[in-house]
């Protein structure tokens, strides 16, 4: 059933501290944009902080459309432990090869334990295949998001299962016309719906963006550069990039030539996307390398199980036969439990086949969730999946754990400094506190409590002497469990 409008959120969410000016655009969605006029001070925002936005910086905005990984196969949802955002998702990136994903450069700075999910249309339904990273390389020039060269390659402990190859085909240096002003591109996420995640909506969404002139973006931040980032969509953004969806794809023509990037701090603007058709899209084939499907590979349905101690669960293994042909296949599984086992039926298929993998638990499998290795050994090479499996109700609630957005901040003498507190783990409700030496009053949070994954604007005010402070923030469970982090504010 289709939802009514939303907005596509292509962004994860700004470092910055909101303090530009609130310009209102002028261009509607069914006609050309105009140029947008910035105040001087205008501040471009990184993505991948977690950003509240006022809500009386709220427009009325076209909205992004329904979308799906049918029709994109190749979209893959990026999660950081610690994150605010439903199942911790703060990227969107582009599947490229069987253990490849594009994706943006300032993705790798968030804090927390980075994995990628694959498979949902909505990240709340629970299933897909999860991956962990093995590599996170960024192009060697990049230095910040609004300096370009923002676009990173990363490299999957298992093969992502992407049916038929189907992975996206990226721009180099050779599609020369694809950032023409008068393209229209597609942009597709995972990424938040409303400025401030009330819906706490994780679906994947898609939204047409026609490429503007580079001048249209300038004015913000450091300056836009035409050598290495795209501008498009709207001044008024209608629809715009929003927080969630950093490093999703910007497609024109059937190729992805622009991650997404950065906009404006009240994101009423155009998208910044870091564009690929040049040497950015070239380094990119390199760390790509040969993507041609010369062996098998492997899939499971569903991508997680959970199963009571003594029990039994099932789950079908598929396989897709590689360019050199169907070959014999041999299936195996480790990382179970103890008392668990695992048999395939049958143990051996022909590539293009599937197989029924039950899992059996005993009385004292110990209950948890636990990543297991799926491997099939063929001829050609030995390819390798996760299933996550789930024995009883889950693992222990687990330690609950603090994360501040920026981790360090700059103001001025007895002014406010506001930034994002997220809490995770421990049980019921999480109870937000704040010290430090030298501060006038305890800092102070809107709202003091959060549920497990939720997150609060922590207000600061600054000492009046000049000085570095380094201030505690501690979250507290209903069972007294607690966990802290450190937010440094320095006092010019």
């Amino acid at each position: 059933m289709k939802r009514p409008h939303r907005t596509l959120g292509l962004l994860a969410a700004g470092l910055a501290v909101l303090s530009a000016p609130l310009l209102d655009g002028t261009a509607q969605a069914a006609q050309p944009a105009q140029p947008a006029h910035p105040a001087p001070n205008a501040a471009a925002v990184a993505p991948t902080g977690d950003t509240h936005i006022p809500p009386a910086m709220r427009p009325q905005f076209y909205h992004g459309q329904d979308s799906s990984v049918a029709e994109f196969p190749f979209i893959i949802a990026g999660l950081r432990e610690g994150g605010p955002r439903p199942q911790g998702q703060t990227c969107t990136g582009s599947v490229v090869a069987p253990r490849k994903i594009l994706i943006a450069a300032h993705c790798k700075a968030s804090e927390g334990k980075k994995t990628f999910l694959y498979g949902l249309d909505d990240l709340n339904a629970g299933g897909g295949t999860r991956l962990g990273v093995v590599s996170y390389e960024t192009h060697p020039k990049y230095v910040n998001f609004d300096q370009g060269y923002d676009v990173a390659i990363v490299t999957t402990d298992a093969d992502i299962p992407v049916p038929n190859g189907q992975y996206a085909k990226v721009a180099t240096s050779a599609d020369t016309e694809l950032n023409q002003p008068g393209k229209n591109g597609v942009g597709v996420g995972y990424g938040k719906k409303d400025f401030n995640d009330d819906s706490r909506d994780v679906t994947v969404d898609k939204a047409t963006l026609p490429i503007r002139e580079g001048s249209n973006c300038q004015g913000v931040g450091a300056g836009f550069q035409d050598a290495t980032m795209i501008c498009a969509g709207y001044s008024n953004g209608d629809p715009t990039i929003l927080p969630g969806d950093s490093g999703g794809p910007l497609i024109v023509d059937g190729k992805v030539v622009g991650v997404a990037s950065w906009s404006r701090s009240d994101f009423k603007w155009y998208s910044v996307y870091g564009r690929l058709n040049n040497d950015m899209g070239d380094w990119v084939a390199e760390q790509i390398g040969n993507v041609g499907n010369d062996s098998f590979s492997l899939g499971v349905s569903p991508g997680s199980v959970q199963v009571d101690p003594g029990k039994y669960i099932s789950a079908t293994v598929t396989s897709q036969a590689g360019e050199n042909g169907a070959e014999k296949v041999d299936l195996t599984a480790s990382g179970l439990p103890s008392g668990a086992k695992a048999t395939f039926q049958p143990a051996g298929i022909t590539s293009g086949g599937t197989a029924k993998l039950t899992i059996e638990t005993a009385a004292s499998t110990p209950e948890g969730s636990y990543p297991v290795t799926i491997s099939g050994k063929g001829a050609t090479d030995t390819a390798t999946l996760k299933l996550t499996l789930t024995v009883g109700t889950g693992a222990p609630a687990d330690d609950v754990k603090v994360a501040v957005t920026p981790g360090s901040g700059s103001a001025g003498a007895g002014s406010f400094s506001s930034v994002t507190v997220s809490a995770t783990g421990g049980t019921g409700s999480l109870k937000l506190s704040a010290s430090g030496s030298g501060l006038p009053i305890a800092p102070f949070f809107n709202p003091q409590a959060v549920s497990s994954g939720g997150s609060s604007t922590m207000q600061v005010v600054a000492p009046f002497q000049a000085g570095t402070y380094p201030i505690t923030v501690t979250a507290t469970d209903g069972n007294g469990k607690s966990g802290s982090a450190t937010y440094t504010l320095t006092v010019r």
